[in-house]
């Protein structure tokens, strides 16, 4: 009977003292423990059945940003081991799931389990991505790493609990090729229940890897043999030559069982590579129990695993970017608006960045410059920051156009295009300096805290570009002058894995003081999405507060685009609001949303150009998102004006990038 850990208790502790005796003691156990066969001589072969995803993710704009689910594989894999170190994968059922096209090919590793915690060499990607890194558990791993007792645990179990001892590791050279992360031993025989670890950044082939996380969990087979139970796999890729807020992700996810023990395996069933795959007929006779939408949507709603919290932890011990291998020096740009851009207040903005990461990727500089053949001003920015354990601190100086919307209304690939040929900027803006030091940090795995301060300026801009076609509208003056700010923000980011349930939410508040006046401003926003048998309900919304004294630049907006505008111009405004929007999406590959919104904006702020909504102001229309969910189109009208509106874009998705 099998039994994995379903329950712990136990506090880490806030200081370690690294290689006791008492922990040189436990590690030597789990040592030689560990060389003997499968840690124990009456284990002489089994078979196993392992039923797992790799996902595909697609990762656009910062840390926090819910990937995109890209492609979906799901797999039933036939295990067989024989002592002492043979193994065989066969893949019995295969089956995808395309939401994106791309050109994804695995290495063959990637389509099976860990079926010998890595022997003493680990190796990932058949050796492509990691290889030859030494096992903290191995004869060489004692020399070059340190070891520290943290927590008791206990796993509960019907027939007994047993006592499991963490063991925090990290490099004693953290430049060399290396893991750092935590063992969980076995008090009792000091047998490896479960591994979590990342690597150091030497340790990566691959140029594009960024980083990869690894939990091997073991269940308790037979009241006797610790034996693979659960296995998460995160790879991390990056591009190569342009630093842009972008990533690709492979996450494999594995739970194992159906162990059958001691059965006779003869040496014929392991001739030929470790992991082969089923002919095709067989595979896709294979009689999988629910429909793979389904499957997907309840992988990601019982996960299990966080390799979220594995991060935080490992973080702890070394520091974060000493874990990441990302370059030295590339160049870099948070968009691609960063590199080319049109607007009103510019013209043509042609602009180029550069990262550099020192002392092993402890310290990021990054810079900018930007020139408006328009307005022939240059503006530019550099950002310093450093982490040190869990949090990051950063200095920043910069000059910058910036729409004041908390939202944008575009992504910037189209209001460019509009911008350019039509004569449509949707776009407010002011010529923004400052100077700000912050301080972020995660309030847990998915959720993150950042507190900065700053001096600001801020000054009027002129429309001074001329359209190809049409005429660009004033732009209106919203410069406020010089200001002191204190800004606190909290985020919690989405789900991913394709779960169909998703939610997230930010807060920030923030205080300024002026040469002769100060101001306070509050603003929250929720998205959600739940799935309603083949469909999903989406709902969004935001309120707001600001004090009487709010600058021009800080009032509160909303609409402005399709459907959403209001009068005189087509944003509203003011110093308090709140407004929301549901959608009920119909479809997966060519969606159809009918959706309602409905606002309400309030209290005048001195010298802006907008107007509140005067009573809450309701509309209604009907999306569309096609092309594997890469454009839509929005079309509807106001329910008190009956004023008609149309908008197309890009989804919201890739505006973070664009």
């Amino acid at each position: 009977m099998v039994i994995g850990l379903v329950a712990v208790a136990g506090r880490r502790g806030e200081t370690q003292e690294w290689n006791t005796p008492a922990t040189a003691a436990l590690v030597e156990r789990a040592v030689a423990r560990r060389a003997g066969m499968q840690a124990d001589s009456g284990l002489l072969a089994f078979e196993a059945r392992a039923h797992g995803f790799v996902f595909f993710l697609g990762q656009l704009g910062e840390e926090l940003t819910t990937p995109r689910l890209i492609k979906a594989d799901q797999l039933v894999v036939e295990v067989y081991w024989r002592a002492p170190d043979h193994s065989k994968q066969r893949i019995v059922g295969w089956r995808d799931r395309v939401d994106l096209p791309a050109g994804i090919q695995y290495h063959r590793d990637h389509l099976g389990i860990v079926t010998n915690g890595f022997g003493d060499r680990i190796r990932l990607g058949e050796g492509d991505e990691v290889r030859d890194v030494p096992h903290p558990l191995s004869a060489d791993g004692r020399l070059v790493y340190d070891y520290a007792l943290s927590d008791s645990l206990t796993i509960t179990m019907p027939q007994r609990a047993v006592r499991v001892h963490e063991v925090l590791v990290r490099p004693r050279d953290v430049a060399a090729p290396r893991v750092a992360g935590a063992l969980y031993l076995d008090a009792a025989d000091a047998e490896l229940v479960r591994f979590r670890f990342k690597f150091t950044r030497s340790a990566y082939i691959d140029p594009t890897l960024e980083d990869i996380t690894v939990e091997l969990d073991n269940g308790l087979w037979d009241g006797r043999y610790w034996l693979p139970r659960r296995q998460e796999i995160e790879i991390r890729r990056h591009t190569e030559w342009l630093d842009l807020p972008a990533r690709g992700i492979i996450r494999a996810r594995w739970e194992i069982g159906d162990y059958r023990l001691n059965v006779a395996l003869p040496e014929s069933e392991f001739r030929g590579p470790e992991i082969v795959a089923a002919p095709a007929d067989q595979r896709a006779a294979f009689p999988w129990p629910d429909p793979i939408d389904a499957a997907i949507a309840e992988a990601a709603d019982t996960r299990v695993l966080s390799l979220a919290e594995v991060n935080s932890a490992v973080q702890e011990l070394v520091g974060g970017r000493a874990l990441s291998a990302l370059p030295r020096a590339q160049a870099g740009a948070r968009s691609l608006s960063d590199v080319m851009r049109m607007n009103r207040v510019e013209g043509l903005a042609l602009g180029a960045g550069w990262v550099l990461r020192p002392w092993n990727g402890l310290v990021e500089v990054r810079s900018g410059l930007s020139y408006g053949t328009a307005d022939r001003r240059l503006k530019g920015s550099v950002r310093n920051s450093s982490t040190r354990g869990l949090w990051q601190w950063s200095l920043a100086v910069s000059r910058a156009v910036q729409d004041v919307g908390d939202e944008p209304l575009a992504s910037g690939l189209v209001n460019s295009l509009l911008a350019q040929e039509a004569g449509l900027d949707y776009g407010d803006y002011v010529l923004r300096d400052e100077a700000r030091i912050a301080v972020r940090g995660p309030l847990g795995p998915r959720s993150a805290l950042t507190v900065a301060a700053s001096v600001e300026r801020t000054a009027n801009l002129d429309t001074v570009a001329q359209p190809v076609f049409g005429t660009y509208r004033a732009n209106a003056p919203l410069g406020a002058g010089r200001f002191a700010v204190v800004r606190v923000s909290a985020e919690q980011a989405g789900g991913a894995d394709g779960a169909a349930a998703d939610a997230r939410a930010g807060v920030s508040l923030e205080v300024g003081v002026g040469d002769s006046t100060a101001f306070a401003r509050a603003r929250g926003s929720v998205r959600v999405q739940v799935p309603i048998r083949a469909t999903a309900l989406a709902v969004s919304a935001w309120a707001g507060w600001g004090s009487n004294d709010l600058p021009r630049h800080r009032a509160l907006l909303w609409g402005g685009r399709g459907v959403v505008q209001c009068e005189p111009i087509a944003r509203c405004g003011g110093r308090y609001g709140v407004a929301g929007t549901a959608e009920w999406r119909f479809g997966s590959t060519l969606v159809v949303a009918p959706f309602v919104a409905a606002g309400y904006v309030g209290g005048s702020v001195s010298g802006a150009p907008w107007a509140g909504t005067g009573g809450i102001e309701p509309f209604a229309g009907v999306a569309t998102e096609w092309f594997r969910r890469l454009l839509r189109a929005e079309v509807g009208a106001g329910l008190r004006t009956g004023r008609v509106g149309v908008q197309v874009d890009v989804t919201r998705d890739l505006w973070a990038i664009l």
